[in-house]
C-alpha cells in the first residue's frame, strides 16, 4: 500500500475515534426496552405434583386468548407430558438442556428423540405428540415457545394424568 493510503486510512481511523469519543448513546428507555432478568421470572409449578416435574413462564401474551403468546417450559428429568395436542402449532427452541420428543399417540419415552439446546421444533396443530426428560439427566430442559392462542390443550386420552412419572 502506498504511504498516501496509509496516511489516509490513519486520519480516517482518527476522525472516526474522535466522534466515537464525543457522541452520547441514549439511556435505555425501560418503556421501550423491556427486560427481565431470569430472577424475575415468574415461573408456576404444576399443581397436581409436590415435587418439581414441569414449570411454566409466560414471558407474553395468553395461551387461552387470542393472540400471540410467547412462554418458557421447564421439565425437570424424569417427567413427561401424555400424548396431547393444540389447535395452533407451537414454534419451540430448546434454550438449555436436552428434550426429549415424539409424535403419536401411543405413549413410549423409549422412542423419544433427543432434541438439544439450540434446536427448533416445529408442532404442527392437530398432530398428537408428548415430550419431556427422561429419567437420569442431570439437568430440566428449558424451552422457548411461540404461537397463537388460543391453544385448546386437549389428552389424547383424559382418563390418563397430563403429565406422567419416567
Amino acid at each position: 500500500m502506498n504511504p498516501s493510503m496509509l496516511r489516509r486510512d490513519a486520519m480516517l481511523a482518527a476522525l472516526a475515534a474522535a466522534f466515537a469519543d464525543s457522541a452520547a448513546a441514549s439511556p435505555l428507555n425501560p418503556g421501550q426496552t423491556i427486560i427481565r432478568p431470569p430472577d424475575a421470572l415468574q415461573w408456576k409449578p404444576n399443581p397436581a405434583f409436590p415435587e418439581p416435574c414441569v414449570e411454566y413462564c409466560v414471558l407474553a401474551g395468553n395461551l387461552d386468548q387470542p393472540g400471540l403468546y410467547y412462554t418458557l417450559v421447564r421439565w425437570w428429568p424424569g417427567f413427561m407430558s401424555a400424548p396431547h395436542h393444540y389447535a395452533t402449532d407451537r414454534l419451540c427452541v430448546v434454550v438449555s438442556g436436552t428434550w426429549w420428543c415424539n409424535s403419536g399417540a401411543d405413549f413410549d419415552p423409549a422412542a423419544c428423540v433427543p432434541v438439544s439446546a439450540g434446536s427448533f421444533v416445529r408442532r404442527v396443530a392437530g398432530t398428537p405428540h408428548y415430550d419431556g426428560v427422561i429419567r437420569g439427566h442431570p439437568e430440566p430442559a428449558v424451552i422457548a415457545i411461540c404461537g397463537m392462542g388460543p391453544v385448546h390443550y386437549e389428552l389424547a386420552d383424559p382418563s390418563l394424568p397430563g403429565v406422567r412419572r419416567v
